[in-house]
């Protein structure tokens, strides 16, 4: 495989990754997080087929097998790499969201105890 193939390779992986973290991040802020565990595995299988195919690519350069690198190669390795930051931070931004939705029903349910306590005074 040529270093043009191994950076399209690596982006594609990457940028389906991406599109799976987006996904699960926005079922997450609508509450909806039954497949949000699904889309971030999705997500990693992506991103560890764009590493092995990076792995690759570092076997061959290590050999000498390589003699340039091209701008193409450095994009997909930086995509790869703010991908690969992405996810970590989604996955903490999807915890939030579960907390946040957590909270605003605790306050519900609170808001309704009060409520019935206020009725039953008067």
């Amino acid at each position: 495989m040529n270093v043009d193939n191994f950076s399209m390779s690596i982006i594609m992986h990457a940028g389906n990754a991406k599109v799976y973290l987006h996904e699960a991040l926005a079922d997450a802020r609508n509450g909806e997080f039954e497949g949000t565990d699904e889309k971030i595995k999705l997500a990693s299988d992506e991103l560890l087929a764009a590493h092995k195919i990076q792995t690759k690519f570092l076997q061959q350069d290590s050999n000498g097998e390589l003699k340039n690198l091209q701008v193409l190669l450095m994009h997909a390795q930086d995509h790869l790499m703010t991908v690969i930051s992405e996810k970590d931070l989604i996955k903490e931004m999807i915890e939030m969201y579960k907390r946040q939705i957590e909270t605003e029903q605790k306050m519900e349910r609170l808001s309704k105890v009060i409520e019935r306590l206020e009725m039953k005074k008067n």
